[in-house]
């Protein structure tokens, strides 16, 4: 039976090949952890996802959320799939055995995770949207707002949201609208509208917990002015238990291209002047709050595209396999059977582009996801401190780049299965769909840009990419040991020197207040970034299947070749293409930013 959620065999090489999971079991934390209860961990994840999720995919899309008498209406099948993940206890995989969770790494946690992300992508958003809230209220709520509010979300009693973009701002943050008033009794009063507010109103549980940004009024102006509360549907007594519901109103529900399975919703804050707000930490300090739950949601956006790109390409290998069609150019007797496709070079050349961009997002992904638990729980603090410059460097690569190259993957699935590949008969066009959201939400690709190049390059003396620069050196070395992987790693170092060259030219323009120009052609600059770290992430794997070969395993030398020919693919196919974008960064080219309204 072919897979379709995502290929085990690769799971267990990522997990215990390349990044090493075991050796988390000797960190304090996970040492009544192994191989074997991530193995069951993972085994059950499969099972609910195949069990529950999967088989209501297309029912998702096909029958989206109804707005009805102000509340929004789900498809039944939403719900039982929901409480299978909670009772499972997959909302708090990561959470300390004494609060409930599994004591999971976040990798194993993401790995999981990752197959309810391929099965159902719509139904998958809500738990993963309320996981997200419920971290950033035990990081900075208050003792009484986790009491009141937090333990019903790990309960699963109540689901969260991020309520962050009005419908004149967009992206743009600093100009919110909605405002805060003080209250005699310490709580506070929000008027304003929110929009794009994914799973902003359901039926799957008692109650909602909104993370909303406003101003108070004396913000200061910008995004130093804005402010976090927490804003449920209902309120809640002292006991926890459920009052009158709250002035916010769902206003109405969006209509998407894809992900038409998760709520999309129009919120309006104090339209009667009784909206309950608490503010969450300090004033004007709700920005940095929420980056937290951003930088999450941004990682989580990432996979979630890599499993909608991992689900198209499966399933495109798998009627590659099956569909006959055509002869090879060399045997035209119109006698000779036709040959499946996977035969024909084009077609091979389609699954190949898949297989090299969603397996070596998949690893960038999961490696993002060990990064974060070296954050938490590396030996030393310094250990620590370098996880953590590294997470954050990578993070606007760990959700622009599969956002954006997983979507491409879809496209060829589409052209791998032909016509039928068009219509809605197959499942394919759908994964398109669902992943065209994922370079738009959490940040656009533009976005992600200007915080690779204008921020995070430059930060802490640029520690982070030093860092990333001696890993792939690293990496590159330990590659001379095997000589067929010459004519891979040499085309990432020749990449790595002319990247480092117009990095420090660009820097250097902006620390002279080019700031403008500079960051015109960002976007460039991300693809080619991203590339070189989705080609050092792929030499590593090579690195690891040539070491599997060593073994002798017969069984996993098709696994082996197969990992040795994508490497080559992206370092010899992919990586050489990127020096055309850092000659136009190195030119400084102008051709965008020089463009006059009128001449379109």
């Amino acid at each position: 039976m072919s897979e379709t959620l995502l290929s085990s065999r690769n799971l267990a090489f990522e997990l215990y090949e390349v990044l090493d999971a075991e050796a988390l079991t000797r960190r304090e934390r996970f040492t009544e952890h192994s191989r074997e209860t991530f193995d069951a961990a993972i085994t059950t994840a499969r099972t609910i996802a195949e069990k529950y999720f999967a088989p209501h995919n297309r029912k998702n899309d096909e029958n989206e959320p109804r707005y009805e008498n102000g509340e929004a209406v789900l498809i039944p099948e939403v719900k039982p799939a929901v409480d299978a993940f909670l009772e499972a206890g997959f909302l708090n995989a990561a959470r300390d055995f004494e609060a409930g969770g599994m004591q999971l790494p976040t990798l194993l946690s993401q790995a999981c995770f990752a197959h309810f992300q391929a099965a159902n992508a719509a139904s998958t958003s809500y738990p993963f949207l309320t996981m997200g809230a419920a971290n950033l209220i035990e990081k900075f709520g208050s003792e009484e707002q986790k009491r009141r509010f937090l333990q019903p979300m790990i309960e699963g009693r109540f689901f969260g949201t991020m309520a962050l973009t009005e419908p004149h701002a967009g992206s743009s943050l600093s100009d919110i609208r909605t405002r805060a008033e003080p209250a005699d009794d310490g709580s506070y009063r929000l008027r304003g509208n929110k929009i794009f507010i994914s799973g902003g109103d359901h039926p799957l549980s008692e109650n909602i917990v909104h993370l909303v940004l406003a101003k108070l009024p004396d913000a200061p102006p910008g995004v130093k002015g804005i402010s976090l509360f927490i804003v449920p549907k209902f309120l809640v007594h002292d006991d926890a238990s459920l009052g009158p519901r709250n002035d916010v109103l769902l206003a109405g529900l969006f209509h998407k291209m894809g992900w038409r399975g998760t709520t999309s919703t129009a919120l309006n804050f104090g339209d009667n002047g009784h909206c309950v707000g608490y503010l969450v930490g300090k004033p004007h300090q709700g920005l940095s709050y929420m980056f937290q739950m951003m930088n999450e949601a941004r990682i989580g956006v990432g996979m979630g595209a890599v499993m909608l790109g991992y689900a198209g390409y499966l399933y495109s290998l798998a009627y590659a396999r099956e569909r006959p069609q055509g002869r090879l150019p060399d045997s035209k007797h119109p006698d000779s059977a036709p040959v499946s496709i996977i035969q024909h070079a084009d077609v091979k050349r389609m699954l190949l582009t898949q297989k090299a961009y969603v397996e070596g997002a998949f690893d960038l992904g999961l490696y993002a996801a060990r990064l974060f638990d070296d954050t938490q729980t590396g030996e030393t603090e310094e250990q620590r401190t370098l996880a953590h410059e590294l997470l954050d460097l990578l993070t606007p690569v760990v959700k622009s780049w599969p956002s954006e190259f997983c979507l491409k993957a879809n496209e060829l699935a589409i052209q791998v299965l032909g016509g039928h590949g068009y219509t809605r008969e197959y499942p394919v066009e759908q994964y398109y769909r669902d992943n065209r959201l994922n370079p738009i939400h959490e940040g656009t690709h533009g976005i992600q840009s200007l915080d690779l190049l204008g921020r995070k390059l430059a930060q802490n003396g640029g520690a982070g990419l030093k860092q990333l620069v001696r890993l792939i050196a690293d990496t590159c070395q330990r590659a001379q040991e095997h000589a067929s992987l010459s004519p891979l790693r040499q085309p990432l170092e020749q990449l790595v020197a002319s990247l480092q060259a117009v990095t420090l030219e660009l820097l250097m323009d902006m620390a002279q207040g080019k700031v403008t120009a500079t960051l015109a052609n960002s976007a460039l600059y991300l693809k080619a970034f991203g590339h070189t770290v989705i080609g050092w992430r792929w030499l590593e794997q090579a690195i690891r299947a040539k070491e599997g070969l060593s073994k002798g395993k017969a069984a996993d030398a098709g696994f082996y070749k197969g990992k040795l020919q994508a490497a080559r693919y992206f370092l010899t196919w992919e990586i050489p293409a990127c020096h055309h974008e850092l000659a136009l960064l190195q030119a400084r080219d102008d051709v965008c930013v020089t463009m006059q309204d009128g001449w379109f």
